[in-house]
């Protein structure tokens, strides 16, 4: 059984040789790409990829399933650009094809970064990125997880040697931005989900606890409790804007008026 690697790309270059050196083992590696302007396909074609391309979009998960049945073979393995796949995960991806076990995908573990160090309260941070492309579905909402048909396990959270890498450690700046982006598209995929006024509250603090605590983080310092706060106020602000998005326009007219 073969896989090919898919990756989507947009102005890569700063850690897509690490990245493409890590899966150069593979069948097969495809680069989708959203018209870079810097040195992103040039260092595709060094690894010989097969390059598609997509109009750019905001986030990439409306470009997923048309990256994934670019791919030639029936197992894809989904990377982003900045993700490093360790040589024992390769081995064991090949070995769950070879037993011919009867899976439809597999959740790996993801190792994260703050401030140069490993963030204890983001792990496992399970992704789904291994499946047969014919059988899954990726929704086009920011943080959507895939639909896939079949019996679908999971790396054991204490192989760490199969998780993963992210090497992106962006500064907090950039992390707000991005905050303020996702948070946004997060509205489209809520619909219908209700959110009380206690909500606010508890919501938040409970993603501070399970990163800080039950997770872990209070073990990584001052990254830790940086983390843990950024995931409580993501939770916070994707639920301020959900309320903002169902007041009705004249509700704020009437508001205003008064």
């Amino acid at each position: 059984m073969k896989i090919s690697v898919v990756i989507q790309t947009y102005n890569s270059e700063q850690f897509l040789e690490r990245v493409l050196n890590s899966v150069k083992e593979f069948d097969e590696i495809v680069v989708c790409d959203m018209y870079s302007t810097d040195r992103t396909i040039e260092i595709a074609r060094k690894f010989d990829c097969k390059i598609v391309y997509h109009k750019k979009t905001d986030f990439c998960e409306p470009a997923r399933n048309f990256a994934i049945h670019s791919a030639t073979y029936d197992w894809v393995l989904v990377v982003d650009s900045d993700e490093i796949v360790p040589a024992d995960l390769k081995d064991y991806l090949y070995t769950l094809l070879r037993e011919q076990r009867a899976i439809g995908g597999v959740w790996i573990p993801r190792k994260n970064y703050l401030m140069g160090k490993f963030i204890h309260g983001d792990y496992p941070d399970y992704i789904l990125r291994f499946f047969r492309k014919q059988n899954a579905f990726w929704p086009p909402y920011v943080h959507a997880v895939p639909r896939v048909e079949g019996k679908v396990i999971r790396v054991p959270r204490n192989k760490k040697e199969l998780a993963f890498i992210h090497l992106v450690n962006n500064p907090l700046e950039l992390k707000l931005n991005k905050l303020n982006i996702y948070t946004s598209k997060e509205i489209p995929k809520r619909t219908g989900q209700k959110y009380t006024f206690l909500s606010i509250f508890y919501a938040p603090a409970y993603r501070f606890f399970k990163s800080y605590i039950l997770k872990g983080g209070f073990r990584d310092g001052k990254a830790g409790v940086i983390n843990a706060g950024m995931d409580a106020f993501y939770k916070f602000v994707t639920i301020a804007k959900i309320w903002e998005n169902r007041i009705k326009k004249q509700d704020i007219s009437k508001e205003l008026s008064e």
